[in-house]
């Protein structure tokens, strides 16, 4: 997953412009005693998110092992009709 930027949650009052700001940019991460809480980010990015919500995005990697064999018997099978 990515990092994100961090904030701790007294900049919400502290710094709010330069929190806004970035959060234009990217999702913000919004910490207490220093640990991720919350995600801060513009409407245009949650609504991007929102539309997508079923979509999932993995690192071959990262990828939980049901969802690549998953992927990887789809794959075989898209491949063996493109060759039949």
């Amino acid at each position: 997953m990515q990092q994100l930027p961090e904030f701790k949650a007294a900049d919400l009052t502290r710094h709010t412009s330069e929190l806004f700001d970035a959060a234009i940019r990217s999702p913000v991460a919004i910490t207490k005693h220093r640990k991720p809480k919350f995600v801060l980010m513009s409407m245009d990015q949650y609504q991007q998110l929102a539309r997508g919500a079923t979509q999932q995005v993995h690192m071959i990697d990262e990828m939980p092992g049901d969802l690549k064999a998953l992927m990887i018997e789809g794959l075989e099978r898209d491949l063996d009709a493109d060759g039949a």
